[in-house]
């Protein structure tokens, strides 16, 4: 993978780099001129990516704010895009995420195992859809019954007493997306036996 950005990209980042630099420090356009010597309309013009920086424009606003120059025009880091593959096992259901950040909806691969077919069903907050990747997928949600194909995807609201698993003789693959509430409770083993409760 190359992981140098072009010069475009370099030069589109200079515009919003040198507008917080000059308000970190609390100058106002008029008052980095007068520090420059460059005109207020070159400054807003610079800012604003209307005028193409250049050395002899740059180094005279890095100058008077104080800055290094590689600040204001260095390549802006590009991180592998890549997900680490880091799967959860519990109750024999293996969670593998598929997005990186924090926020909400999070992306997960799970496998159900075939035995995973009594249902329990539980609440919490928020909601989830589900796609099927590979086997049959039974869910039930609240007076509802019924089974998923490749292919099939649904969505809920996890206020509902839900539970979903294998239907058929084999393990099943889906796709979730579900949030903070939805992940404490795919991934907290159950207590054998217990009624469903709300999370």
């Amino acid at each position: 993978m190359d992981g140098q950005p072009s010069v475009g990209a370099v030069i589109e980042q200079i515009p919003p780099r040198l507008r917080s630099a000059r308000e970190q420090k609390g100058y106002s356009l008029s008052e980095l001129a007068r520090l420059t010597g460059l005109s207020t309309s070159t400054l807003s013009r610079l800012e604003s990516g209307q005028r193409k920086p250049s050395l002899e424009l740059l180094l005279p606003i890095t100058v008077a704010l104080g800055v290094p120059l590689d600040e204001i025009v260095a390549a802006p880091r590009i991180l592998d895009p890549r997900i680490p593959q880091q799967p959860t096992k519990k109750d024999g259901r293996v969670l593998i995420p598929l997005s990186r950040h924090q926020g909400e909806p999070r992306a997960y691969k799970m496998t159900i195992p075939a035995h995973d077919d009594t249902p329990y069903l539980r609440t919490h907050d928020g909601y989830e859809w589900l796609y099927v990747l590979r086997g049959q997928l039974r869910v039930r949600l609240g007076d509802h019954d019924f089974v998923m194909g490749v292919g099939e995807a649904a969505e809920f609201d996890c206020r509902i007493p839900h539970w979903f698993g294998a239907a058929g003789r084999g393990s099943v693959e889906v796709l979730s997306l579900f949030g903070k509430h939805g992940e404490r409770i795919h991934v907290r083993a159950r207590a054998a036996g217990r009624p469903a409760t709300s999370a």
